[in-house]
């Protein structure tokens, strides 16, 4: 016999909804070529469909004046600084330095003005000054995107709320190399850590739009370059 369905059993537990704050920022996590381009061992498919999401929402944050931030992953040629992480997982070779799968596709590459975190771990947090450059311009939401939403989306949106930002994951701008882990994170994240919202709400708080204090907790959930 069937048990409860996972928003049946997550009912009355995790009901907790968190409202944008006053200065958002676009985080895009590792939207680079090696989960972009066929042939590449990190390849998904559904990682373009993200991209042209992400390309949409960096226009409107640039022309809103919402920063825009990305990262990328990068290693030394020996692995040396990727530590258990790049032990673990050794397709990681894919971003030794140099490496063309380690850079920004030509139609969504950062900006003049737009910021570059290079990291070696999942979270864009982890040992990269990210928290301390945000808190320092005062943002306190983060709408958050990217590759891939099981891996570094996730440890990136949980790092945010630890550091006392509202992270808020944007479903179409986000992607998995298959559909279970990508629903069940965002059905997680949703549950205990984050807001998961569509582009057009990201859109609505990227430009300010009147009415973002009541539209989160009424929807229905589905389950020059400055280089830090």
């Amino acid at each position: 016999m069937a048990g409860p369905s996972a928003a049946d059993n997550y009912a009355g537990v995790f009901e907790g909804r968190l409202q944008p704050g006053a200065r958002p920022a676009l985080l895009i996590v590792d939207v680079v070529a090696a989960y972009l381009t066929e042939g590449s061992p990190l390849y998904m498919a559904s990682a373009e469909a993200a991209k042209q999401s992400n390309r949409r929402l960096a226009e409107a944050a640039r022309a809103a004046g919402v920063p825009v931030v990305f990262t990328n992953v990068r290693y030394k040629p020996d692995g040396s600084d990727g530590g258990v992480f790049y032990r673990k997982a050794p397709v990681l070779k894919a971003f030794v330095e140099g490496s063309p799968l380690g850079a920004f596709p030509p139609d969504l590459a950062p900006q003049a003005g737009d910021r570059v975190f290079t990291k070696q771990y999942p979270s864009a947090f982890f040992g990269t000054g990210l928290a301390e450059t945000l808190h320092a311009e005062g943002i306190d939401t983060l709408l958050v995107t990217g590759y891939s939403t099981s891996g570094c989306v996730r440890a990136s949106a949980l790092d945010a709320m630890q550091y006392g930002f509202i992270p808020l994951v944007v479903r179409e701008a986000c992607a998995d190399r298959h559909p279970e882990p990508h629903e069940a994170n965002l059905f997680d994240l949703q549950a205990k850590y984050a807001e998961v919202i569509s582009e057009a709400e990201a859109l609505a708080v990227i430009s300010g739009g009147a009415g973002l204090v009541d539209w989160l907790p009424s929807q229905s959930r589905s389950d020059g370059l400055v280089r830090e």
